[in-house]
């Protein structure tokens, strides 16, 4: 990519990641282009959809998530890497409004633009909780696909104004439901009783 195109992409992306955390998934792209001062036409050259824009915004974020599970993996106790990873990436879906009902439905659907990207975190996160089943830290009646679908209710959660002050309450009963360990370390090394399932 020319150093000028990729200038004008670079310049897209942040104008788009302002409009989409003040207003939403849901902003229109011609407000987007109008605010980046560029015509429709170009935008849409860079990005010929909306999930197509979304994923490149969230790419790297996506990037750094998958990362941070590998690094867990070899790094903490089961339970609490999963737990870390859970909480930063409901935090992260956060970020962008609206963007976890088109990561919801991308999951499933080979044609979306974040497709890809939503299948490796799922994967990563898999990969989370299938080494604190083994270790006898998490139950063993959910999967990768159940765990990707609490990320997405809790980070709906966080999406809605009335409802965000109990998203960290919520999040840790989620979590004490996951984990079967009387007890696991949160980020900040506090010790919070699990509940057995």
């Amino acid at each position: 990519m020319r150093a000028d195109a990729k200038k004008n992409r670079d310049h897209l992306l942040a104008v788009a990641g302002t409009a989409i955390s003040e207003q939403g998934v849901d902003v229109s792209l011609r407000d987007i282009a109008r605010r980046a001062d560029v015509g429709l036409a170009t935008l849409l050259r860079h990005f010929p959809t909306r999930e197509a824009l979304l994923d490149a915004l969230l790419h790297t974020s996506f990037d750094e998530l998958t990362a941070k599970a590998g690094a867990l993996e070899t790094s903490s106790s089961a339970g609490d890497a999963l737990v870390s990873w859970l909480r930063d990436c409901v935090a992260w879906t956060t970020e962008y409004r609206g963007a976890i009902v088109l990561m919801a439905a991308a999951i499933d659907d080979t044609e979306s633009a974040l497709h890809a990207s939503c299948v490796t975190l799922r994967a990563a996160g898999t990969r989370l909780l299938t080494r604190a089943q083994a270790a006898g830290m998490a139950r063993t009646d959910i999967d990768g696909a159940d765990m990707f679908a609490l990320v997405m209710a809790l980070a709906w959660l966080g999406d809605q104004r009335s409802l965000a002050p109990r998203a960290d309450h919520l999040f840790d009963v989620v979590a004490s439901a996951i984990l079967t360990s009387t007890a696991s370390s949160d980020a900040d090394g506090e010790r919070r009783p699990r509940a057995h399932s």
